[in-house]
């Protein structure tokens, strides 16, 4: 008997521990598929997750921006999903159950028993449940979304951080024509958010960052912001108020990673029934000075952002393909899926280059 094939995967054994496996190909069934995966984008999640921060499972497989083509596919899913073998397929981070009272509203996200790739571990069959590898497994709770094959892949790959910048600078907070948007932090989904809310016709865009985010700032500029702020030398609180001749925005967005203090500075920024949206995780700290009563007094919305649903990922697709916006100027580094860990640092900024957006090519040498 021939042994069973396997795939090559990093898995993440402990906290800034990613080791190489060689890791069992699941059989297909009706209602899955067995996904080769091409890229896998790296975000701030990523770092978390390596840095035990997230608190998920261990050992597992991470990645959770998994690009790929469909190898294998039950008659069940192919019928569901609308794919067959040899599709190009982007494949959404949340797993839900799709009957409980949260699916049935369309809030699939909040499903109570959410799963979410990357977040799973080796020891639930079939173990395959990130793209830190050659393949992946798609349960049969996925959602997929057919993308162009002639794209790059890591161009397409942007698809997430491009569904998030609609979905938590967007959707959520519904953002229209003529609002002023100020958006915390330039990186990957800050950059994302500028290029949604120009997409939405948003008024007036403001992106803060660090003095070192100097070329992030920049390339906010170029996605269109109309002003860029470095809140290191100059004061953020004072220029929003000039720009907005002392309204404050319409909408404020804090994709800042684990950095507290823009949270507790939003409710100087937002204007009187403004909207203020969280969607940068903090690895569970306190926010020091957050000052309830400017909630309250200026009947601030404060808004939680976790995931991208399928309109935020359809708008992203649809972008990407249009070829309207030079998207891959945020795309900065490629890795091969063996340099996981180093892709990981280059985004923490522990390495001397600085990325923007990268990707782990498991067909790259």
């Amino acid at each position: 008997m021939s042994p069973a094939p396997t795939t090559f995967a990093m898995v993440q054994t402990a906290p800034r521990r990613l080791e190489p496996r060689d890791l069992p190909i699941p059989e297909i069934g009706h209602d899955n598929a067995l996904l080769r995966v091409e890229a896998c984008g790296i975000c701030g999640s990523d770092v978390e997750q390596y840095n035990g921060d997230l608190r998920t499972p261990i050992p597992a497989v991470p990645g959770h921006e998994p690009l790929g083509v469909i190898e294998r596919i039950g008659d069940g899913a192919a019928r569901r999903w609308g794919v067959d073998v040899g599709d190009r397929v982007a494949v959404e981070t949340m797993l839900s159950c799709r009957f409980c009272p949260a699916c049935l509203a369309g809030r699939y996200h909040l499903c109570r028993a959410r799963r979410i790739y990357s977040y799973i571990g080796l020891d639930q069959a079939p173990g395959l449940w990130g793209a830190y590898a050659q393949h992946m497994f798609l349960d049969e709770a996925s959602i997929v979304h057919k993308v162009d094959a002639a794209l790059p892949a890591p161009i397409a790959a942007l698809f997430n951080p491009l569904g998030a910048g609609f979905r938590w600078a967007v959707e959520v907070p519904a953002t229209g024509p003529g609002d002023t948007v100020v958006i915390l932090g330039p990186g990957q989904r800050g950059l994302a958010s500028v290029i949604a809310c120009r997409q939405a016709g948003a008024g007036t865009v403001i992106v803060t960052g660090l003095a070192a985010d100097a070329p992030k700032l920049a390339l906010a500029r170029e996605f269109g912001a109309d002003h860029t702020i470095d809140v290191e030398n100059e004061s953020a609180k004072q220029r929003i108020r000039e720009i907005t001749d002392g309204r404050g925005a319409d909408v404020v967005v804090d994709v800042t990673a684990y950095a507290t203090r823009p949270v507790a500075e939003a409710l100087d920024y937002v204007c009187m029934g403004g909207t203020i949206v969280l969607a940068g995780v903090k690895g569970f700290k306190p926010i020091d000075d957050f000052v309830t009563d400017k909630i309250v007094l200026k009947e601030v919305r404060l808004q939680g952002a976790i995931g991208v649903t399928s309109s935020g990922y359809e708008s992203a697709i649809r972008l990407i393909e249009s070829g309207r916006v030079p998207v891959e100027k945020m795309h900065t580094h490629d890795f091969p899926l063996h340099e996981a860990e180093e892709a990981i640092l280059t985004l923490a900024g522990e390495r001397s280059e600085r990325s923007i957006h990268s990707c782990l090519l498991p067909g790259k040498d």
